[in-house]
């Protein structure tokens, strides 16, 4: 019947990016893709988070998956849904986990809210991965059809690819058709994330995102921490920032001292469920 059949899980959310994590530890087994997008026709969401054996000390290894049945490399709101389920579970503020984008680290503050460390961005036209190279990421030769204001994009990889568009205002501009053309765009061999931001001064940044694989999500964690460093780079922000994005506001800094990057932010349990195993039937392997 497949590993989500009659699997328990737990809806959270991280400033309304739905997040669904089941719990492997015991008994670990692979998803499927087909399962994946079945699942999401029974409990809605952004992102599943599968929690697997850590290792090396390790909480968990967490495999994450895009309502499409994709595979993305980095979900920051997930990581923070993740790890305040945990913490609850352990009583430890301090949590490491293994993630496909590599270790990511999370901290209660005493405000209750959770810091991610997602690492250290990628800009080289290759990491990100780019389909040619470019010599300067931080605007690349990329327009949209029709729409002469969207152009020259900054790249980079925060475990994720993106693509941010330097707008006035982000909602002026209909993301839901724009965003999966781009999304699929040849330059973007893996795909990409697609934002709109704005940066109305040194200290905020005002964000919509097309999500790889999920589409358009009141918050994108990565997408987020990706516009704050690409502000930087073009010095359109200092390094420590407020992102506000429709569901919420989003602290980031991109740390001087190892250049990684930190987001803080709140997060919300919803309910918990059981997948029918009746979704699962065919959708095994594929």
């Amino acid at each position: 019947m497949g590993t989500l059949a009659n699997r328990d899980f737990v809806k959270m959310n991280g400033l309304g990016n739905e997040i669904v994590i089941v719990d492997l530890r015991r008994a670990p087994a692979s998803i499927s893709a087909a399962e994946v997008r079945a699942a999401a026709r029974q409990e809605p969401y952004d992102q599943l988070m599968a929690l697997y054996p850590g290792r090396g000390g390790s909480a968990a290894s967490i495999r994450i998956f895009n309502n499409d049945g994709s595979e993305a490399g980095a979900c920051g709101n997930g990581m923070r849904c993740v790890a305040a389920l945990l913490s609850a579970e352990t009583g430890n503020s301090d949590l490491k986990f293994e993630t496909p984008a590599g270790a990511i680290s999370c901290t209660r503050g005493k405000d209750g809210q959770f810091t991610v460390d997602m690492g250290r961005p990628r800009f080289r036209w290759n990491e990100i991965p780019l389909a040619r190279e470019f010599s300067d990421t931080s605007a690349i030769d990329l327009e949209v059809p029709g729409v002469p204001s969207l152009h020259l994009p900054s790249a980079v990889n925060m475990g994720n690819p993106h693509a941010i568009f330097w707008v006035e205002d982000p909602a002026g501009y209909d993301l839901g058709k724009i965003g999966p053309q781009l999304e699929h765009d040849p330059l973007f061999p893996e795909r990409a994330n697609i934002t709109l931001a704005a940066t109305p001064s040194r200290t905020r940044l005002a964000i919509r995102t097309w999500e790889r694989g999920a589409g358009l999500t009141k918050a994108c964690g990565s997408a987020a921490c990706a516009a704050a460093v690409g502000a930087a780079r073009l010095d359109r922000t200092g390094r420590k920032v407020t992102v506000s994005l429709p569901g919420g506001d989003l602290a980031i800094e991109w740390r001087e001292s190892d250049d990684h990057v930190l987001m803080t932010g709140p997060v919300a349990y919803e309910h918990g469920g059981r997948f029918d195993a009746a979704l699962f039937a065919g959708a095994g392997a594929s």
